[in-house]
C-alpha cells in the first residue's frame, strides 16, 4: 500500500542530492503554511494576477510531490485518496455553482481552492513521507510559542488591544472599564477569539513534539512551551475558547482509555448515535433560541437573521457575503462579519447543498480521527482533540472565516485523513490507522484476543 512506501536511497552524487532536495520541498511548503498561519509573515497581496506567495508555494509543493525524480518515490493518485474526497468535491462544486451562476466575486472561491490545496499537500506529504509527523509537531510547537509569547507580552506589558473584559468575563470598553478591566490578548491575530481558535486547533499537536524526542530535558522544554500556550489561551478571556480548550484536554487524557473499551460494534453505534443526537439537538436549540429575540445577544441576532436569509435564498447568497447580508437583515446597526456558526454560515452562503457537504466533512473527519485514536495513533489522538475543541468553538463562532485559521483547519484535516485508509472497508492485514508511522502514546496495547488464546491453550 502507499502507506508503506519509503524513500529510495539509490544513486549518489548530484542525482541523489537533487532527489533529496525535491523530497524536501513539500515539507518546506507545509512548514511555510503552518508558520504563516501562526504569524502572518507572508503578504496577502498577489505577486501577479491572482497568484499570492502561498498559492505559488502550494503549486510548487504539489508538483514536487508528483514529479518523477530518480532516487526517490513520488506520490501517485492513490496516495491522495481520502474519505473526504466526495464531500470536498461536493463543497467545491456547490461553491463553484453559487459563485458563477449567481455572478458573485471569485476571490472567496480562490480562497477555498487554496485551503483545499493545503489539504491535499499534507495528505500527499504524509503518505509519501510517513516520518514527517515529527516535523509537524515541531512546527506546531514553534507556532504556539510565537503566538503565545506575543499574547503574554500584551498582558504583562498592559499593551492596549482594543478588547477588555471584567472579572465576570463581560465585555467592557477599555477606555471606561477602569482598574477592573482585563486586557484580552490577541497575540498575532486581530481579535482574542481568533487567537483562542488558533490555540485550540494547534495546542494538541504539541504532543507530537513531546513524543518525538526521547531525552527528558527536551521533553520538559516542550511541556513548558505547551503550558505557555494554554496560559495564552487563558489570556484571551474567551468563554468558548475555555470550553473548547478543556474539551481538547479531556480528549487527550481520555482517548487512550475510553476508545479501546468501545470494541463492540453496537457500543460504537450507540456512541455515534448519541453524538448525532447532540449535534442535531444543538442545531435545533440554536434555531429555537435565535427566534427568541435577543436572549443570546449578538449571536442570537445573527442566527435569527441568518435563518431568515437562508429560507429566502435556497441557493445561497455567495461565498464571503454572509456578514454583509446578515448586517443588512438584522435589527439594529450592528455590523457582522459572519453568522457566528460554521455550519450556519455555509448554509447562508451556499444553501442546503453546501450545508450538507460541510456537515459530511465534519462527521467523516471526526469519526476518522476517533477510529485512528482508538488504534492508538498519536496523530489520531491529537487530531481528535483538536477537531473536537475547534468544532465546539464553531458552534458559537466562525474562526475559519479568517484565511489563516481556515488553512490550519484544512491542514489538520489532512493530517487526520492521511492517517486512515482512503476507503471505509477494511482490507486484509490493514488497520484503521498506521500508528507505526506516527508514533504511539507510549503505552502498550491490550492484546485481549491473545490472552484468551493463551488461557485456552493452558
Amino acid at each position: 500500500m502507499a502507506y508503506d512506501r519509503t524513500s529510495a536511497a539509490t544513486g549518489s552524487g548530484l542525482p541523489g542530492a537533487f532527489a533529496q532536495f525535491v523530497q524536501f520541498v513539500p515539507l518546506a511548503v507545509a512548514a511555510v503554511v503552518l508558520v504563516d498561519g501562526a504569524t502572518d509573515f507572508f503578504p496577502d497581496d498577489p505577486l501577479v494576477g491572482v497568484v499570492t506567495p502561498v498559492r505559488l508555494l502550494l503549486v510548487i509543493g504539489l508538483v514536487a510531490l508528483v514529479v518523477p525524480v530518480r532516487g526517490r518515490a513520488r506520490a501517485r493518485l492513490r496516495d491522495f485518496r481520502t474519505r473526504l474526497d466526495l464531500p470536498v468535491a461536493a463543497l467545491l462544486l456547490t461553491a463553484l455553482a453559487v459563485t458563477y451562476l449567481g455572478g458573485r466575486p471569485t476571490a472567496p472561491l480562490r480562497g477555498l481552492l487554496t485551503v483545499v490545496g493545503c489539504y491535499y499537500l499534507v495528505v500527499g506529504l504524509r503518505r509519501t513521507q510517513p516520518e514527517s509527523w515529527r516535523a509537524v509537531g515541531l512546527l506546531a510547537l514553534a507556532g504556539v510559542a510565537a503566538a503565545g509569547a506575543v499574547a503574554f507580552s500584551q498582558v504583562t506589558n498592559e499593551t492596549p488591544t482594543g478588547f477588555c473584559r471584567t472579572g465576570l468575563l463581560t465585555d467592557v470598553s477599555c477606555a471606561t472599564g477602569g482598574d477592573g478591566a482585563l486586557i484580552r490578548a490577541v497575540g498575532t491575530f486581530a481579535n482574542p477569539n481568533l487567537l483562542a481558535a488558533f490555540l485550540v486547533l494547534l495546542l494538541p499537536f504539541v504532543l507530537l513534539a513531546a513524543v518525538s524526542v526521547d531525552e527528558r530535558t527536551a521533553r520538559t522544554a516542550i511541556v513548558l512551551v505547551g503550558a505557555l500556550g494554554y496560559g495564552a489561551l487563558l489570556t484571551t478571556f474567551s468563554r468558548a475558547g475555555y470550553v473548547a480548550g478543556a474539551a481538547g484536554l479531556l480528549v487527550l487524557g481520555g482517548a487512550y482509555w475510553l476508545a479501546p473499551r468501545l470494541a463492540d460494534r453496537a457500543q460504537r453505534r450507540i456512541l455515534t448515535g448519541v453524538g448525532l443526537v447532540i449535534l442535531v439537538g444543538a442545531g435545533a436549540a440554536i434555531a429555537v433560541v435565535s427566534r427568541a429575540g435577543d436572549s443570546l445577544g449578538v449571536r442570537g441576532q445573527a442566527w435569527n437573521a441568518a435563518l431568515e436569509i437562508a429560507a429566502d435564498n435556497p441557493l445561497g447568497v455567495g461565498l464571503g457575503r454572509s456578514g454583509a447580508v446578515i448586517s443588512a437583515g438584522a435589527d439594529g446597526d450592528r455590523v457582522f462579519v459572519h453568522a457566528h456558526n460554521l455550519w450556519l454560515n455555509w448554509l447562508v452562503e451556499t444553501g442546503p447543498l453546501g450545508l450538507l457537504a460541510i456537515l459530511s466533512v465534519t462527521v467523516v473527519a471526526w469519526i476518522s480521527a476517533a477510529r485512528a485514536a482508538r488504534a492508538k495513533s498519536v496523530i489520531g489522538t491529537v487530531g481528535l482533540a483538536a477537531l473536537t475543541g475547534f468544532f465546539l468553538m464553531c458552534m458559537l463562532d466562525h474562526p475559519a472565516n479568517l484565511d489563516r485559521i481556515d488553512s490550519l483547519f484544512w491542514v489538520t484535516l489532512g493530517l487526520v485523513m492521511a492517517e486512515v485508509p482512503g476507503g471505509w472497508r477494511r482490507r486484509s492485514g490493514s488497520v484503521d490507522a498506521r500508528s507505526v508511522h506516527s508514533g504511539d502514546l507510549g503505552l502498550p496495547p491490550r492484546p485481549r484476543q491473545h490472552r484468551k488464546a493463551e488461557t485456552a491453550s493452558r
